[in-house]
């Protein structure tokens, strides 16, 4: 199991530098939700899904897809993929939500969209825009609405220049933990 978590950080150590239109690094923005999430009581595999929300942009240049080219990478789609080969759904399933999320909060929630940051805007743009009220319907009856909603909250909130927040070998253990090898 040591050696497919290595996986893992071993992206972060190569991307996670990186910048995504935000105000902060890869890495600090996953950091920074799973402080959040911590914070608020999250179990851990919630922790793990604030963590690793964004582990699809850490590939092939997906982090950047939506600046650069104006498409929409399916981070959420390609990160939950790969990340079913060591976690269960209950970190998975959030992951694989938190766009949709954020579409939904947009169409159910007053004032939310003009509470996203410019690339969160853009993303949104690219990935569908608000959702229907059939979208929102179908959303709500998801297994992991709840917690996508949660995630998408520290998702925003997590952009804050130089938060200081564990790094990333504070949740190897956790990791390790709930990890399903």
């Amino acid at each position: 199991m040591q050696a497919s978590l290595d996986e893992i950080f071993q992206a972060f150590a190569e991307r996670g530098g990186e910048a995504y239109g935000e105000d902060v690094t890869q890495l600090d923005h996953a950091l920074q939700c799973a402080l959040l999430a911590g914070q608020e009581g999250a179990g851990e595999p919630l922790i793990a899904a604030a963590l690793l929300h964004d582990y699809g942009h850490l590939f092939e240049g997906r982090g950047e897809a939506a600046g650069r080219d104006g498409q929409d990478a399916r981070h959420e789609v390609y990160g939950s993929r790969a990340l079913r080969r060591w976690f269960g759904p209950e970190v998975t399933g959030p992951i694989a939500q938190h766009v949709s999320a954020k579409r939904y909060l947009c169409t159910a929630e007053p004032g939310y969209e003009a509470t996203l940051s410019p690339a969160s805007t853009l993303s949104l743009s690219l990935q569908g825009g608000r959702f229907t009220q059939a979208q929102c319907r179908r959303f709500e009856r998801g297994r992991f609405a709840a917690d996508a909603i949660r995630l998408r909250r520290w998702d925003d909130a997590g952009k804050v220049a130089g938060r200081l927040a564990p790094d990333i070998e504070h949740y190897r253990p956790l990791l390790s933990r709930i990890a399903t090898l």
